[in-house]
């Protein structure tokens, strides 16, 4: 299936909104309590695309991916037992596959296609975190070479950090 990249922008945001309150309601059917109305939020994402750093995924002329990437993370990340440079890492953030596309191969099109973009802006590792309780995400990332490197504590639970050389 061909997937067309590109970043968000500001008349992106209801469709945006719309994936993650479907990403919600299909993690809440499968007992993941991950996240909820209060994160993540519009505003997070109009500051995503305010930063330039909120990315959408499109197959079949629909939104079936989004993700945010950055140099930014939240002071959680101290607790994380790094293997590579801080200064040559970067961080995946809200990474969600469309409810209509997931079982389809497009998580890990969607993560091949961040990580040779995060490579070619010149970095070489990938960090981010992920929910301890949701077993979708952690085989993604797992299967996918990535390696735990800490836990992080937010208000929904807890989240392994996790890295990746590329």
């Amino acid at each position: 299936m061909k997937i067309d990249y590109r970043l968000g922008t500001e008349q992106d945001i209801d469709a945006v909104c719309t994936l993650i309150r479907q990403a919600v309601e299909e993690m809440r059917k499968q007992g993941i309590e991950q996240w909820d109305d209060i994160y993540p939020a519009r505003e997070d994402f109009e500051e995503d695309i305010a930063k330039q750093t909120l990315y959408l995924a499109y197959a079949e002329d629909a939104l079936a991916a989004l993700y945010v990437i950055s140099g930014e993370c939240d002071e959680q990340y101290g607790n994380g037992q790094w293997k590579y440079d801080d200064e040559t890492a970067y961080v995946l953030h809200r990474f969600c596959v469309s409810p209509h596309f997931q079982h389809q191969g497009i998580g890990k099109s969607v993560l091949l296609h961040v990580e040779q973009q995060i490579r070619e802006m010149g970095y070489q590792s990938v960090r981010l975190d992920t929910f301890t309780e949701n077993p979708f995400a952690q085989r993604l990332y797992r299967h996918n070479g990535y390696e735990a490197r800490g836990l992080a504590h937010w208000r929904k639970g807890t989240f392994d950090l996790m890295e990746k050389r590329l």
